[in-house]
């Protein structure tokens, strides 16, 4: 639970429950989570997911899934279906079926002829630099269009032909009549409708009027008789145009209320962004696992359950701040330790040769498969005279505090025997390649009687037995805690060119071979993986990293 949570009901509980004490809309709640279909969903929308999704649950209500299809030539069905599939991955339905703003362009349309009738809209034939200069600044108040205080009559004839499509884009719009001289820039006549010639994934060339943001969406929140809009808070300032609106045309009054979006940093949340960064081939697609979307968290090995927990963590207020995405990577970390089996990988092997340990001899070995888990079971794992281990777990010249194998060293192979190094052969080059050890019968993990105290524990893979995968190493993509704040500078300039490694040749334990996309694993001492779902094949196993085993936001906590 969130620290707010714990305190007390947040600020958007304390409304709902006094909205359920007032007997408004006789105790119904619905909401709504209404993503355009124009990229795919990232991290910061999770939390308008579960914000909108789990405040419904807890108080006996729906969720409305609607797509804010207004902006014809940059949304796709493709987006569509994306953001439905991880809604869906991430624990929530929604109620019935999905809905459109698309669905409402007819009723917009009629709204919109009910404003011009009334004389609280009319149509503006000025260019919009020129609409944009007369609105002013947010310290000068702006001057009214020649346009605005022709009959009623004329403004419906131009709005026909606007939908008739009788004038080129960019040549009219249809304009809210409200208050040129507001403090508030949203209330100066804003646009309503503009003219574009662009066919729509859902209704085709039907239309070639689109409704603007500020006019779709309250109207689209009051056809759907949602009782509670929960938006992030740069809609703060849009709410009076919003209740305008909805009095003015005399609909069902939904009640729009603002929170602090998710902001986290090494991260881009701006879709716009993101798209730049597929269509430039930095990254390789919107679910490259480096990428903040859903799709790019669970590719990466995240899960659901990670997501909802972080997002809960982060709690729900008002005031805009930015979350370390340590917190992030705390929360998988806690859940992959629970439910992922441990397994052993080495990712750059160097050779080791046991010269006492009987040439032919297999030797099956049980490990535990998690120890946060009995359910877990155990597997039994191959040992024999040679192995791998990661190559800097040798060292030719090893520091005082080195605790892993060096010459005359003790060290003991996870799950097995403690060895010695008694010698390393070299290439021409003068590379160990191969270390000459041998083991105490005696030391078998958890039967050893050996006496012997070896400080340090690595991991190995029998040489024989061993799996070829490749593995993808990922980190933060960009080595910026702010990557887009700069404005002097292009936040492509900020990316990490360390943000992917890819090894090849990585030696894992044979269990391995039955592994399925998406399965995940810690590898033991080294991190959390996941097999990948874009580039595993029948022929080759490729692991991502999640996240690494150490854990900086827990020792940032301790601080």
């Amino acid at each position: 639970m969130s620290e707010e949570n714990e305190k007390g009901l947040n600020f958007i509980e304390q409304i709902l429950e006094k909205d359920l004490e007032d007997s408004l809309h006789d105790g119904r709640v619905l909401t709504r989570f209404p993503p355009e279909p124009n990229g795919f969903l990232h991290i910061g929308h999770s939390k308008a997911i579960c914000l909108n999704f789990e405040m419904a649950k807890k108080y006996g209500g729906k969720t409305n899934l609607r797509f804010d299809d207004t902006n014809p030539e940059k949304e796709d069905t493709k987006y569509v279906d994306a953001i439905k599939a991880d809604i869906k991955w991430l624990g929530f339905d929604w109620n019935g079926e999905e809905r459109y703003t698309s669905d409402y362009f007819d009723t917009l349309y009629e709204y919109a002829v009910k404003l011009i009738l009334e004389r609280k809209a009319f149509v503006d034939e000025q260019s919009a630099a020129l609409i944009a200069e007369q609105k002013g600044t947010p310290t000068e108040t702006g001057g009214n269009s020649p346009f605005r205080d022709r009959s009623a009559e004329e403004n419906l004839k131009r709005f026909t032909e606007m939908k008739d499509g009788k004038h080129p884009e960019g040549s009219m719009v249809l304009r809210a009549k409200i208050d040129m001289t507001s403090p508030n820039m949203h209330l100066r006549d804003p646009l309503i409708y503009r003219i574009k010639h662009e066919s729509h994934h859902r209704t085709g060339d039907k239309w070639c009027i689109y409704p603007m943001y500020d006019f779709a969406h309250g109207q689209s929140d009051s056809i759907e008789g949602i009782t509670h809009s929960f938006c992030s808070l740069e809609f703060e300032v849009h709410r009076p145009l919003y209740n305008w609106l909805i009095e003015e045309l005399g609909i069902f009054p939904s009640k729009q209320r603002e929170f602090a979006r998710l902001n986290l940093n090494y991260t881009i949340m701006s879709k716009r962004k993101l798209l730049r960064l597929v269509e430039e081939n930095v990254v390789d697609g919107w679910d490259d696992p480096r990428m903040p979307t859903i799709s790019g968290l669970r590719r990466r090995g995240y899960t659901a359950e990670s997501i909802r927990n972080f997002c809960d963590r982060v709690g729900i207020a008002r005031r805009e701040n930015v979350i370390d995405v340590a917190l992030l990577e705390f929360s998988i970390k806690e859940h992959l330790n629970k439910i992922t089996p441990r397994v052993m990988c080495v990712l750059e092997p160097i050779k080791v040769v046991i010269t006492n340990y009987p040439e032919g001899k297999t030797e099956e070995l049980t490990l535990i498969n998690n120890p946060e888990d009995e359910s877990a079971g155990s597997r039994n794992l191959p040992f024999s005279r040679e192995i791998f281990i990661e190559s800097n777990d040798y060292k030719e010249e090893a520091p005082r505090k080195y605790f892993r194998l060096k010459p005359e060293g003790y060290v003991r192979l996870k799950g097995a025997y403690i060895i010695k190094a008694n010698s390393h052969v070299k290439d021409e080059e003068g590379n160990i390649i191969e270390v000459h050890c041998t083991y105490f019968p005696d030391s078998k993990s958890g039967e050893d009687t050996s006496g012997i105290k070896a400080k340090g524990v690595i991991h190995w893979v029998s040489k024989e037995h061993a799996l070829d995968v490749e593995v993808r190493q990922y980190d933060r993509l960009f080595s910026h805690e702010s990557p887009d704040s700069d404005k002097g500078k292009d936040f492509m300039d900020f990316l990490n060119p360390s943000s992917l490694e890819v090894i090849s040749n990585c030696k894992a334990e044979p269990h391995l071979k039955n592994a399925s996309a998406g399965d995940k694993f810690q590898f033991q001492r080294l991190g959390y993986f996941c097999v990948d779902s874009k580039y595993t094949t029948t022929d080759k196993l490729v692991f991502n990293r999640t996240v690494t085993l150490r854990d900086s936001w827990a020792k940032l906590q301790k601080k």
